[in-house]
């Protein structure tokens, strides 16, 4: 039996007497015998906890920075009015920080045999499963002296997913893909290597591009049209090893990286092409491949939600040869690691011509702006100082770069924000070039 903070004053102001006027154990019986009374009472005609019947339904996915909201029902089948204080628990990720206690309390009302459902709002602050704790509601009697307590296990699951904050970008890159496809209005001819089609010639066209046999057959001047390779195999590798836990800002490079993924898996599969993904460490954490292009997007979101950094080095041959089974013909290879100068140098270079063989190899790391920032600082000796260890981290940081550009990597190496349309713009520049 649990008693209120009502039945504490109650049994304080009651009890103060009694020490004074009736020290035997008899009197105090006496004098309290009213209030014990009445808590057994009011405990008596509170109804059960233990029986309560809960059921779940609302939101199962939600992007981190959004609210997602979860139903519980609440069913009271004893004869008893339920007056209830009801804590739906979560994990403490599931709402900004100050925020818990205002979200997950819940006061209850129920006559006998009726129900009520009440609304628990999340706002996560970090990707993967939130998943339900339990549900503790503590019933109280008529008189609100006494209450009854009880547990129950509810199991609910919200997975957070990453917020794709760089969709932004997307419609400048679409609208250069058009560019690229022909399909808008340019004095240029469009790049690529695939023939599409015939049309009129107009000064500033690339002279190179006149067909003369067609030509010939007609008054004006004919000049070919070309666009992009379509239905090409873009994998896309996630380094998911220790390295990708280093937070640059307030988030981890692993979503930074994550959120570049998503703009050029959105702007490939507009291309026409083919898009796998393959996360890895020691071992494979996640994989999305062979789907269709209307379903690989949300694959790949649900497929990197739950994924988290592991603190080991990356197997990198183990990595390599996975990638080498995921892609049986050339393809791009897109790598999201770091330009760490340790790990490329004894995991990837080794590795590296197995991939270049056969395959487009790019790699893009996520570049910390406080490194640039500490370059340019100066004014006392603690900057001076500052400035000469990130000048000496951003050329070595060079140095590894020019390191992959000599075995045929492309390399993008770019902050946070700038990362994702970064490499959206040196996939659209393999594209162009004609080396997809």
């Amino acid at each position: 039996m649990a008693l209120t903070g009502r039945t504490a004053l109650l049994a304080a102001l009651g009890s103060l007497p009694v020490g004074i006027l009736a020290p035997s154990w008899t009197g105090m019986l006496a004098v309290n015998a009213p209030l014990s009374l009445a808590i057994l009472c009011d405990y008596a005609l509170a109804a059960p906890a233990r029986t309560l019947q809960f059921t779940r339904s609302g939101d199962t996915t939600v992007r981190l920075g959004d609210g997602a909201e979860v139903q519980l029902t609440v069913t009271n089948p004893s004869r008893r009015r339920l007056r209830a204080h009801l804590r739906d628990a979560w994990p403490p990720s599931s709402w900004l920080t100050g925020t818990e206690q205002a979200a997950s309390r819940h006061t209850l009302d129920i006559p006998a045999g009726e129900r009520r459902r009440v609304t628990t709002l999340l706002r996560p602050t970090r990707r993967g499963d939130r998943r339900a704790e339990q549900v503790t509601v503590r019933s109280f009697g008529p008189l609100g002296l006494a209450a009854r307590q009880g547990n129950h296990h509810v199991p609910w699951t919200v997975r957070v997913l990453p917020p794709f904050t760089s969709r932004k970008h997307l419609p400048s890159r679409l609208a250069r893909l058009r560019e690229l496809d022909g399909r808008t209005s340019v004095l240029t001819r469009g790049e690529g290597t695939e023939f599409d089609s015939l049309r009129a010639y107009v000064p500033g066209d690339d002279t190179r591009s006149i067909d003369w046999r067609a030509t010939a057959r007609q008054s004006a001047v004919a000049v070919r049209t070309w666009r992009p390779e379509r239905d090409r195999h873009i994998l896309i590798v996630l380094d998911t090893g220790r390295t990708s836990a280093g937070r640059v800002g307030d988030v981890p490079r692993l979503d930074a990286a994550m959120d570049a993924a998503l703009l050029l898996t959105a702007l490939a599969t507009r291309a026409g092409d083919r898009v796998d993904l393959l996360a890895h460490d020691r071992r494979t954490r996640a994989q999305v491949q062979g789907r269709a292009a209307g379903e690989v997007l949300s694959a790949m979101v649900t497929a990197m939600a739950p994924l988290e950094p592991e603190l080991v080095e990356t197997d990198v041959r183990g990595l390599s040869a996975t990638a080498l089974a995921s892609a049986p013909r050339r393809s791009l290879i897109v790598l999201l690691t770091s330009l760490d100068a340790a790990p490329v140098e004894e995991g990837l270079l080794p590795a590296l011509p197995r991939l270049t063989q056969r395959h487009t190899v790019l790699v893009a790391a996520v570049a910390d702006p406080r490194i640039e920032e500490m370059a340019g600082a100066r004014g006392t000796v603690d900057a001076v100082y500052e400035a000469a260890a990130a000048t000496q981290a951003q050329a070595q940081r060079r140095r590894t770069a020019e390191q992959l550009q000599r075995h045929g990597v492309v390399v993008v190496d770019a902050t946070p924000d700038n990362l994702a349309p970064a490499l959206a713009d040196a996939y659209l520049a393999l594209k162009a070039a004609g080396r997809l």
